[in-house]
């Protein structure tokens, strides 16, 4: 099982397999603010872990493993991100609330979100009534 900052890693080299094809020390440093230095460290970290396979000046890729996990990683992410705009979270802070949560939080409580928001899209009236419940906590 990965720890959270092997998640964030994770997540961020899943992402950027998807929109560049490819996986570098570089470019996973920068989008979470850390040394190159730090990433490569990682990198060869997952490698052991047999979540990736690390080539230096080559970059990352994900093995089987690594990708499923990175998948329903990034998933977890955007659910919540979803779910905290739905319930009313200002949108400059749902990403720093999403990485304090999406480490936390267990399957059983992912799946009761994914539940509550596929009940909000399918019953509108319950989810404008709650919109106006909250207003009036405000």
């Amino acid at each position: 099982m990965p720890t959270p900052s092997m998640e964030d890693y994770l997540e961020k080299i899943y992402l950027s397999i998807q929109q560049k094809g490819y996986a570098r020390s570089v470019d996973i440093a920068s989008s979470l603010s850390v040394l190159p230095s730090s990433v490569t460290k990682m990198m060869q970290k997952l490698d052991e872990e047999g979540f990736g396979v690390y080539e230096r000046y080559r970059g990352f890729i994900l093995t089987d493993k690594g990708n499923k996990i990175a998948k329903k990683l990034v998933e977890k992410h955007e659910m919540l991100e979803e779910f905290l705009l739905m319930i009313g979270v200002q949108q400059q802070n749902i990403y720093e609330e999403v990485e304090k949560l999406e480490h936390y939080i267990s399957k059983e409580t992912a799946f009761c979100i994914t539940t509550l928001m596929e009940f909000f899209d399918e019953n509108p009236e319950a989810k404008k009534d709650y919109v106006s419940f909250r207003k009036t906590k405000l």
